[in-house]
């Protein structure tokens, strides 16, 4: 593994390709990006919030890339410049222009992962499948972990479509040996009922009859124990009976800011707090390294801090550093 070349708690500000290629590799655990979205849309902090003055372009063309990024892109990973190049015929040479953009910054990040790091794309369906692609190409097809369907709310939609309430979250791997702490969800009514009777019986999908056991000492889990019913490979004792069901790749329970939210800082796609706790307690372990490549209002820092983690955020506006010291004193003051 590589060690790490800067101060932990440290904001750079600048264009993050650059700060990627000083970065050693290998020394990173955790990759969390909410890049532009491709989204043809400009977005501002409005006046008077903490982030005031913060703003980007999300549109682009063939100007807003370094050509050099294609001679590199070719040289290094024949299939990301493939995705790239089949995008702009399938969709438009701005979309080849933003895969671009994505592909130099996604082959860095891949490199100052430790073998043992996971990455964690978060996009909307503008790109998504053309970013899966990337993803694929970068770090390998079999690495990837899940699509995470981050729904929630928001106002009624009065377009001839339906709501389009929904943003994709790509995990993918490096290598074998990734952290992942299993979240679990609340128990329901019904998993306590199971839970308090100590087993629970069901048909496995070859149609044997499997038994849990919660609570072996059950006097009702001893008697389908000893029932008979059951092969003795076919019961399984659940070592940790207080947990609810594992957390699906869906993530309904988490909702988008209100604009009275007290963590909202003003920035105009700034990201719940809660989503990035769940990302970082399941793929990192408390004083392991956490990167934001485009840290905005720093929420990725934030909830690192939260849980016992290292830092770093990179982004092109000074608000970031102001907002993360900004966050820390109102944590401080709330501790």
């Amino acid at each position: 593994m590589g060690q790490q070349n800067w101060k932990n708690r440290s904001i750079f500000i600048g264009d993050n390709l650059h700060v990627l290629r000083g970065m050693n590799s290998g020394c990173v655990d955790l990759v969390y990006l909410d890049p532009p979205f491709n989204s043809h849309r400009t977005y501002s902090a409005p006046v008077g919030s903490a982030a005031a003055g913060a703003s980007f372009k999300d549109a682009w063309t063939l100007d807003d890339i370094d050509e050099a990024w294609l001679g590199q892109i070719a040289e290094q990973n024949e299939g990301v410049y493939k995705v790239c190049d089949a995008a702009g015929i399938t969709h438009s040479k701005g979309m080849k222009s933003y895969l671009c953009f994505m592909a130099v910054r996604l082959m860095e990040l891949h490199r100052v992962l430790k073998d043992t790091g996971s990455l964690y794309l978060h996009v909307d369906p503008t790109a998504s499948h053309y970013l899966k692609q990337i993803m694929d190409a970068v770090f390998g097809r079999d690495q990837f972990r899940n699509e995470v369907i981050w729904g929630y709310k928001k106002w009624t939609n009065t377009a001839s479509y339906f709501q389009r309430n929904h943003d994709v979250v790509f995990f993918y791997v490096k290598g074998k040996g990734a952290t992942f702490n299993k979240p679990y969800g609340e128990m329901t009514p019904s998993m306590r009922q199971i839970r308090d009777r100590g087993y629970n019986g069901g048909t496995s999908t070859g149609g044997k009859k499997i038994l849990r056991v919660y609570d072996a000492n059950n006097p009702k889990a001893k008697a389908q124990i000893e029932s008979g019913k059951y092969e003795s490979s076919n019961i399984y004792y659940i070592k940790d009976s207080s947990k609810g069901a594992p957390i699906s790749d869906t993530w309904n329970d988490i909702g988008i800011l209100g604009g009275g939210a007290k963590e909202r800082c003003g920035y105009p796609t700034q990201k719940p707090v809660a989503l990035l706790e769940r990302i970082i307690k399941a793929s990192s372990n408390e004083g392991d390294v956490v990167l934001d490549p485009f840290c905005g209002c720093a929420t990725t820092c934030d909830a690192a801090e939260r849980w016992g983690r290292q830092w770093v955020g990179i982004d092109l506006s000074d608000q970031a550093y102001k907002l993360i010291r900004m966050r820390l004193e109102r944590a401080a003051d709330a501790g």
